[in-house]
């Protein structure tokens, strides 16, 4: 397997504005991220992805971009960002942007100008006379009415995030140049926003009735997608030394080996998202109870049918993706719960990523009113739920396990107001526990969540048959257990995790391996405790020390 940087580092999200506030306005900034690359370097992380920090109007925080070009305000300048990459790359990090090229805000000028029909700008973006049958992400409609151009425009999003119309080659163009702008600026790569639904069905046809997203079948995957990737690659990132991540909603390993298989070059891998719906039925909203089978197989599935073919993203949260501890894991066992999904992801084959505050093991809001919430989706869920004949009481139930805004409470630093995050108020309130759960708080722990992600993140470096090795599944059909095995041709590993908040017979010994790492003090033979893991390592030819 070719040995390349971004399989040997950890990821670690940054969502600007929830990450640290220098000028106490309440919003998280630039200067904030830069006061905080110590801990980042500390930490052990090797790659920073940072959440858009460009000019926009923020209906969607920052994924509707107004100007690609230049820095929101309450994020800081043009001087700030040229300051942290500087900063980063002393300390030996690199930096990913995201790219948000499906669609722009429309306050951007090429929207504008397309209303108005100016030049080449006209085609710029979709445009019908008649209203489409498609469905939004975001709850309802996927097209809007323009009573300037007099003509309905497609947004797969938000009604200010028109979809730009990537048959047109001047679109294509206009990305190349903005790519190229900031990988001359000294960036390392992009994380590419829902990148499988830049090309469409250009015809536009009705889609046929469906409960959820219809007309996805003239967006999601459509052939010209590796077409318009390739060339990026081409024209663009073949020329530097960057890598890309493509978030990819509804993709399949078949899909995703044709756009990570580095033959084809089009991206290096994908966020996709089978596991994300461990506790759901295809769409977060609709909920079910969680069982770790339901974990296991996806992410299993991955695993082997991208085996030295395609490249994984190792990932259990994100901006979008409410906290694992309360999807996947226990609040009554946080710190083993958050240890043990850690052990169980993170020695797997791909690129890990964490985000800001799993590393502290973090939890949802749980917000008791829908004010309190700033999501643009989470509204739109509620009003689309309420409209389908939902009781608020049970919306409000949804919400709480799965709004966005989950993820996007302030980053908890102490027990300080507001947890170290602000001294004004912040734009979404703080979590309840920060004064419990803070990095002060696990930086003095002997045994705490913080410390041990360390651990995960210094053993991936020691260890290359953590990056290159090869995976196997072991007891794949045991209900409680996730255990795997990566191996080379020089060493192996072995992994066992009990994914309950019950003790597990488990009677397998390893006398031929070392234990490398655990997140029980003291282990009891023959059973595993509530959400135990273990790491087993051994040499080709080495007997346990």
């Amino acid at each position: 397997m070719k040995k390349q940087w971004f399989k040997e580092e950890f990821v670690y999200q940054i969502y600007p504005r929830s990450f640290k506030d220098s000028n106490n306005d309440g919003i998280g900034d630039i200067p904030g991220i830069i006061e905080k690359i110590p801990y980042l370097k500390e930490l052990g992380v090797g790659i920073i992805w940072l959440s858009p920090v460009y000019k926009s109007p923020m209906e969607d925080f920052g994924y509707d971009i107004s100007d690609y070009r230049d820095i929101a305000p309450e994020f800081g300048t043009m001087d700030d960002i040229k300051r942290l990459i500087k900063e980063l790359h002393k300390a030996k990090i690199r930096l990913v942007m995201d790219l948000v090229v499906n669609h722009t805000s429309s306050a951007h000028e090429w929207f504008q100008k397309s209303v108005k029909k100016e030049g080449k700008y006209a085609d710029y973006y979709h445009w019908e006379d008649k209203k489409k049958k498609w469905g939004s992400f975001f709850g309802g409609d996927a097209w809007s009415y323009n009573e300037e151009r007099g003509q309905y425009y497609l947004h797969l999003f938000a009604k200010g995030q028109p979809d730009l119309n990537w048959d047109n080659p001047d679109v294509r163009e206009e990305v190349k140049d903005l790519m190229r702008f900031w990988l001359d600026l000294g960036v390392d790569g992009f994380r590419c926003d829902v990148i499988n639904l830049i090309a469409k069905n250009n015809q536009h046809p009705n889609g046929p009735w469906s409960p959820i997203l219809r007309g996805r079948k003239y967006y999601l995957n459509h052939p010209n997608l590796h077409k318009y990737l390739h060339e990026l690659h081409r024209d663009v990132l073949s020329k530097y030394d960057c890598f890309t991540v493509g978030e990819t909603a509804f993709v399949n390993p078949k899909v995703a080996d044709l756009l990570t298989n580095p033959l084809r070059q089009e991206l290096d891998m994908v966020f996709q998202f089978d596991h994300m719906g461990a506790d759901n039925y295809f769409i977060k909203w609709f909920m079910k109870k969680f069982k770790p089978m339901n974990l296991k197989k996806p992410l299993a599935k991955w695993q082997n049918q991208l085996n030295g073919k395609g490249w994984n993203s190792l990932y259990l949260e994100n901006h979008d993706q409410p906290r694992s501890i309360n999807r996947f894991g226990s609040l009554d066992y946080r710190y083993e719960s958050a240890t043990m999904l850690a052990v169980m992801l993170y020695f797997q084959q791909g690129t890990p990523y964490i985000y800001q505050g799993q590393e502290i093991g973090m939890t949802n809001a749980a917000f008791e009113t829908l004010d309190k919430y700033q999501d643009i989706e989470t509204h739109n869920i509620y009003r689309t739920g309420r409209k389908m004949g939902m009781s608020h009481k049970r919306m409000m139930n949804k919400i709480k396990m799965m709004s966005r805004d989950n993820a996007r409470t302030p980053m908890q630093w102490d027990d300080n107001a507001n947890a170290g995050f602000s001294t004004h108020d912040p734009w979404l309130s703080v979590n309840d526990n920060y004064k419990e759960i803070n990095v002060a708080a696990e930086a003095k722990k002997d045994q705490s969540v913080l410390h041990f992600f360390q651990r995960v993140i210094e053993l991936r470096k020691k260890y290359p048959v953590i990056v290159y090795g090869k995976y196997e599944d072991l007891d794949f059909y045991h209900k409680d257990l996730y255990s795997y095995r990566r191996f080379t041709k020089t060493e192996e590993i072995i992994v066992v995790c009990n994914g309950t908040s019950k003790e597990v017979v488990y009677e397998k010994n390893y006398p031929d391996y070392n234990m490398i790492l655990t997140n029980y003090r003291d282990q009891v033979d023959g059973l595993l405790q509530p959400y135990e893991a273990r790491v087993f390592h051994k040499s080709l030819g080495q007997k346990k020390k």
